[in-house]
């Protein structure tokens, strides 16, 4: 069950290790279009500096916060409240540690 943040009407984000996470569920959360630019992103922002709502992608609020939840499920995104913010970061060397060299692929400009 999660734990509710204290002040939030809302549960705290869960988040799996990128250690638990098989390479097939990695390569599905990457493989979208919005995820992927979601990820680039955050590659190019300091970590904890980016809110769900500061990204330009073409999709609701509820269907964001399924990317985001993908990308969390994955371990490639870490996310915490800060007031009525949620707020991100990537996990560059957790998940470059479990996949070596996979992120940069991703990175890359096309």
């Amino acid at each position: 069950m999660a734990q509710r943040n204290i002040g939030s009407h809302r549960a705290a984000p869960e988040h799996a290790h990128p250690d638990d996470v098989p390479v097939q569920t990695a390569l599905a959360a990457l493989a979208d279009p919005v995820r992927l630019t979601l990820v680039r992103e955050l590659a190019g922002s300091e970590d904890w500096s980016r809110s769900c709502g500061s990204f330009d992608v073409p999709v609701g609020k509820a269907a964001l916060s399924h990317h985001f939840a993908v990308l969390r499920g994955a371990g490639i995104v870490e996310q915490r409240d800060e007031g009525p913010k949620r707020v991100n970061r990537l996990r560059r060397d957790e998940f470059e540690d479990r996949f070596p060299g996979l992120l940069e692929l991703v990175l890359r400009a096309e």
